[in-house]
């Protein structure tokens, strides 16, 4: 069983992929986490563009993901790096990297692989487009800019950033994902769309929750 939940940034995608996940145990998968995390290896490298990468690098990069009572950990070559990939610094260049054919073939490699045999919740914004076509179920979760930056700075909680930052790089990010030639941000056809802009985390999930069972 593979169930696809797609959507913009910050829009919950994760969120009620994990809670169907534990509702259903199944597996989770955050693929957003992979991107962020190829991001963080070549930012190490002192790589910020995703034009300098060396794309033979790529073949350095292992992922992998584990979830366990909720918590999701993302793992660069066997190093746990679940809380440096959800920097700002990261969030402000993922999606130059993410638009990358090479990078997004390297994730997609992943996806499917972790997947193949066990039945798994992924998130993203190409699941159901492009990585799993095939889907046994679809969602695409889309809400107003501003309530998503609410959202993601609610999150942050840092002093040193204020809400218009955050509300900029989210709109960036759309742009980026939603006009990339490569594998764009869409709804699939056949996928389920709900606006989360006024509905609780609770509310979100009972509408999934009760297009599956159905």
């Amino acid at each position: 069983m593979i169930i696809a939940i797609d959507g913009e940034a910050s829009s919950g995608k994760s969120t009620q992929a994990k809670k169907v996940a534990d509702y259903f145990g199944y597996s989770y998968l955050d693929s957003g986490a992979f991107y962020r995390a190829i991001t963080l290896f070549f930012k190490k490298k002192g790589i910020s563009t995703a034009n300098r990468i060396n794309k033979n690098d790529l073949n350095k990069i292992s992922l992998n993901s584990k979830y366990n009572d909720g918590k999701n950990s993302i793992y660069l070559n066997d190093e746990d790096v679940s809380n440096d990939i959800r920097s700002i610094g990261i969030s402000e260049i993922v999606s130059d990297f993410a638009k990358e054919k090479t990078v997004r073939e390297h994730v997609y490699k992943h996806l499917r692989e972790f997947s193949k045999n066990q039945s798994t919740v992924i998130d993203g914004r190409d699941i159901g487009t492009v990585v799993f076509p095939n889907a046994d179920f679809k969602f695409f979760l889309y809400a107003k800019p501003e309530i998503r930056a609410k959202r993601r700075f609610s999150e942050i909680n840092k002093d040193d950033i204020n809400y218009d930052s955050v509300l900029d790089n989210l709109n960036y990010r759309d742009t980026t994902d939603s006009t990339r030639k490569i594998a764009p941000l869409k709804k699939a056809y056949d996928a389920h769309s709900i606006d989360v802009s006024d509905l609780s985390i609770d509310q979100v999930f009972e509408k999934v929750l009760s297009i599956i069972e159905k």
